[in-house]
């Protein structure tokens, strides 16, 4: 099965992989112990099954019979223990480990019994185990060595990696170890990069390659109605977001935010960028999709109270100020520049700088004062909070750091009532609501296309959960190999 992405893989590493291509190769080669759902309900993957004490504290999963790493050798709950050990310790620089702080202790009771003790009740965690990046590996890579995994593959997962070349091709193949029986059910998969979307676009229409997992939305209307090709769409809880550092100036005064954010028109967003394929956002980073959402009131714009906000915070006369977009997805530059445009009435003045995706990475993401990020649908509305927004967060942006914020975020993940969550989540996003760390105009459905011939595969709202075990190519699929 050829499959195409719209940017390298630069990450293999599965505890530290970042984007959507990076994700797909290490869930080719890794496991979970859970996985999720089309509704976002945990699902086994390498735990067959999972149980929790009366309060939520200690939880034991137990793993699946005879697994094997794709080297042959057994994995056992040692291994599973080891791999948490890992993603927990600094050194490791594991973007899980704000996500998973919650446990205390991973230890292994026997080969096929992990038990988890945590620093406080908390009723995720089956659904906290499907994170991209707490893939499980090798006890003794994760207690020796754990560079190798930037360089090769050991994992318990449906394929084994055969060659990658980060920015143009990864090739993996069936993993004859691998735990279900009669999977995967194609031999291999080539993941083929193309950094121009229209190209892409042009290789599956031509029948060059079979599965596109994102669909650009300016290229979406190219896949429908064509003979041979399923459009696909799925709603998601992906969003771009504007970040503001918040802890320097001028960001660190709430009435710019709020300024900014009055000059957003929401609605027409959803035209421009998303393309009618989307919902408004109000500055808070959970959606419909996920339990324990609350609804907002819509924000609208409101330049007159924009302009006063700006006056009041020290700039009557407007303020200059240079926003960095990455050209991945074309999505970011195209709301930096409507924000600009938008923005012009109440005294921004904003010069918009689009620069590479990799350079991006490497110079602006978690350092830069003002940028347009990029994120998909996680697992639990903690899973968004402890990954983007709290203090001790993987990628803490927009170093917002409000300790009442984090508080309630705690008290939510150690509180099993579940009326009790909703009400402490809800004032969590009221929080985010009002003080805008960082303003989010859109979510985004996710768009995709298939050649009719590939079965089994469907957008999945998480962004980055694909299961090519379970796809299969029908009569109709080009003979090759």
């Amino acid at each position: 099965m050829r499959v195409s992405v719209d940017q390298a893989a630069s990450v293999i590493h599965p505890l530290r992989t970042r984007v959507n291509p990076e994700h797909m190769v290490a869930e080719l080669c890794y496991s979970n112990l859970t996985t999720l759902t089309n509704d976002m309900s945990p699902l086994p993957d390498l735990a067959e099954s999972w149980t929790a004490n009366t309060d939520f504290t200690e939880w034991t999963f137990k793993l699946r019979k005879g697994v094997r790493f794709s080297d042959g050798s057994p994995c056992t709950a040692k291994d599973v223990a080891a791999t948490f050990v890992a993603i927990l310790d600094p050194k490791t620089a594991a973007p899980a480990r704000a996500i998973v702080s919650v446990i205390k202790e991973a230890v292994a009771v026997d080969d096929e019994s992990a038990l988890f003790r945590l620093h406080t009740p908390f009723a995720d965690l089956p659904a906290t185990m499907a994170y991209n990046a707490t893939r499980i590996i090798p006890a003794a890579i994760a207690q020796g060595d754990l560079g190798r995994l930037s360089r090769e593959s050991i994992g318990t997962g449906p394929f084994k990696l055969v060659s990658y070349e980060p920015d143009r091709l990864i090739v993996v193949a069936r993993n004859e170890h691998y735990f279900m029986p009669g999977q995967p059910y194609v031999d291999r998969v080539e993941i083929r990069v193309y950094p121009d979307n229209s190209a892409e676009t042009s290789a599956l229409l031509a029948g060059d390659n079979d599965l596109m997992v994102i669909t650009a939305q300016s290229e979406f209307g190219r896949l429908k109605g064509v003979r041979g090709v399923d459009a696909m769409q799925v709603p998601s809880g992906q969003f771009l977001n504007v970040n503001m550092a918040c802890d320097a100036k001028p960001f660190n005064d709430l009435r710019v935010r709020k300024a900014l954010s009055l000059c957003v028109d929401r609605e027409a967003l959803v035209g421009f960028v998303a393309l009618g394929a989307g919902k408004p956002g109000d500055d808070v980073p959970v959606n419909s999709i996920y339990r324990f959402w609350k609804k907002q009131t819509p924000k609208k714009p409101d330049i007159a109270e924009a302009k006063r906000l700006l006056a009041e915070a020290g700039y009557p006369n407007g303020i200059d100020l240079a926003l960095i977009a990455s050209d991945n997805p074309g999505t970011r530059t195209q709301l930096a520049v409507a924000l600009r445009e938008m923005a012009k009435p109440a005294g921004f003045r904003i010069t918009v700088q689009t620069m590479p995706h990799a350079a991006y990475l490497d110079q602006v993401w978690k350092k830069g004062p003002f940028y347009i990020g990029f994120y998909n649908t996680q697992q639990t509305v903690d899973g968004v909070f402890t990954l983007l927004y709290t203090s001790d967060a993987a990628w803490n942006e927009t170093r917002w750091n409000n300790k009442a914020f984090d508080e309630l975020v705690a008290e939510g993940r150690r509180t099993a009532d579940e009326a009790r969550r909703t009400e402490i989540y809800g004032k969590a996003q009221d929080m985010m609501y009002a003080e805008t760390p960082s303003i989010i105009p859109i979510f985004f459905d996710l768009q995709g296309g298939k050649r009719s011939y590939v079965k089994g595969y469907a957008l999945h709202p998480r962004g980055h959960i694909f299961r090519f075990e379970r796809v299969w190519l029908d009569e109709g699929a080009p003979k090759r190999g």
